[in-house]
């Protein structure tokens, strides 16, 4: 891998990897809290609370109404996925225990908490069996593409993929990370590198950041380096 952007690649096009990103499917989301709601407890969290250490109680379901929840692996704070509301956890681990991971408020949020008992029983009786599919259909899709991006073949790949991820977050949760912690939290790359492929983007004009925030992806990232 080179030290500077390769000049054939600065008009290079966005991968099919990123126009294949899967599209959440909001209307079935919104219907399957609209139904789940009245049966919900609804609070407020803080920025970086954690939201599943209840110990002794059912199997949960989180209802994100407002802002962003981070889902971590418990034994090493490894970032796995984050979702901006509105979005449903707990729907497609209902087999294993959760207490592998852990999930984590990005910014001020609203969830509900129900239970998952109880999140089957309306989708049963209300017949929501399209909505789930779909909504369990997102998350696989979502798994798949974590798992191709710090599976890439080269730093370089993995932290361009990492920022187009980092572009589709709120903005306030953009607002509170740096670029590189974000990329860190969720690869296993030196913080080194990071910041010199950062560095090399933003002279490039590729990127534009601020004291580390991301601001805007100014042009489509080269797929080369």
């Amino acid at each position: 891998m080179g030290g500077q952007i390769m000049p054939e690649t600065k008009i290079a096009i966005e991968s099919s990897m990123y126009k294949a990103l899967p599209l959440k499917p909001i209307e079935h989301v919104e219907k399957l809290i609209a139904h789940l709601k009245p049966h919900a407890n609804t609070r407020e969290t803080k920025c970086r609370q954690i939201i599943n250490n209840e110990n002794n109680r059912p199997h949960q379901c989180y209802l994100l109404l407002k802002g962003t929840i981070g889902v971590f692996r418990a034994r090493d704070g490894f970032m796995l996925n984050s979702e901006v509301a509105p979005f449903i956890f707990g729907l497609s681990n209902q087999l294993v225990d959760a207490e592998y991971l852990l999930m984590r408020s990005e910014e001020c949020s609203e969830i509900a908490f129900i239970p998952l008992e109880k999140v089957n029983d309306v989708i049963a009786n209300e017949n929501l069996w399209e909505s789930l599919a779909k909504v369990l259909i997102y998350t696989a899709g979502r798994v798949y593409d974590h798992c191709t991006r710090i599976s890439a073949p080269t730093s370089y790949d993995i932290i361009r993929a990492q920022l187009y991820e980092l572009m589709r977050e709120s903005n306030e949760f953009r607002q509170n990370i740096t670029a590189a912690n974000y990329i860190q939290s969720r690869t296993f790359l030196s913080r080194s590198s990071v910041m010199k492929i950062l560095a090399d983007l933003k002279k490039g004009g590729y990127i534009v950041t601020d004291r580390g925030v991301l601001k805007q992806i100014q042009q489509n990232i080269p797929l080369k380096y």
